[in-house]
């Protein structure tokens, strides 16, 4: 699969009609490239694996995309753990309910809150990083290159970055599960008088194995998302440090985006 250099068009539009056809037709040209990309990167996973080259970029992406997140992912996990227990303690407290602290604190991170803080830091530093790295590519025309050289830019770029965001993003939501309850647990115990082992108690009783699914295979669909779309971004990326910086931009909106509305189908289809 080659990477279309696209013409700039020369002339501006004359109405808005034109506008908004023009925008229209742009945007439904990306999410064509975007998955394009996305098809082509999964049908070279088995390459990717099968090469030792393959497997080193491999290993150097799953670091840049497990590893480094980390101390950002569990900050924002500790706190969000923290506020929902604050907040729900504090109406529990006005039915002497503290009890279920635990529970409401693990139901709410395992389904929905997990994956999306999760989602939300991997599209902030890692899409970001993606398309930055892969934009200045194409500026420099090391993209090109590989081209003239008959090398697939989506088996030897996109496919590796892709296939560790996708690896690492349901670890690191269960690693946000785990982080946000014992946050919460902090809370409870500092400020509202429960105590800890009755809250890992109700917690751990609430822990659902359908939530925990829900929960994982929200991030799998975020890592694929938010992979493609930082990949397609970085491909598109026009010439000069302006173009590399729109894109990120781009990919940034459009992963944070995206995840609100995947996150809220895939909880309309699995909980009818």
């Amino acid at each position: 699969m080659t990477i279309v250099r696209e013409t700039a068009r020369d002339d501006a539009p004359r109405s808005i009609a034109q506008s908004v056809v023009w925008r229209l037709a742009d945007f439904l040209a990306a999410v064509g490239r975007t998955v394009c990309i996305l098809c082509g990167s999964i049908a070279a996973f088995p390459q990717v694996l099968a090469r030792r080259s393959g497997r080193i970029d491999l290993s150097r992406q799953l670091y840049a995309a497990g590893i480094r997140p980390l101390p950002v992912v569990t900050v924002v996990s500790l706190f969000t753990g923290m506020i929902l227990a604050l907040q729900v303690g504090l109406e529990l407290r006005r039915f002497n309910q503290e009890m279920y602290l635990g529970a409401a604190v693990m139901v709410s991170l395992a389904r929905e809150m997990a994956p999306f803080s999760c989602g939300m830091c991997l599209a902030a530093c890692v899409g970001s990083a993606i398309a930055a790295e892969l934009g200045t590519m194409k500026t420099n025309d090391e993209i090109a290159a590989l081209e003239i050289m008959s090398i697939s830019p989506v088996k030897y770029l996109a496919a590796p970055r892709i296939l560790a965001l996708a690896a690492t993003a349901p670890l690191l939501a269960f690693y946000c599960c785990v982080a946000g309850v014992l946050g919460g647990g902090i809370v409870g115990v500092t400020q509202l008088g429960v105590d800890f082992g009755q809250y890992m108690s109700a917690a751990v009783s609430a822990a659902d194995v359908k939530d925990l699914y829900v929960g994982l295979l929200k991030a799998l669909v975020f890592g694929f998302t938010i992979s493609a779309v930082s990949v397609a971004e970085g491909f598109s990326a026009s010439f000069g440090a302006t173009g590399v910086g729109k894109s990120t931009q781009r990919s940034v909106i459009a992963g944070f985006l995206l995840i609100l509305m995947s996150g809220y189908m895939v909880t309309r289809v699995c909980y009818r």
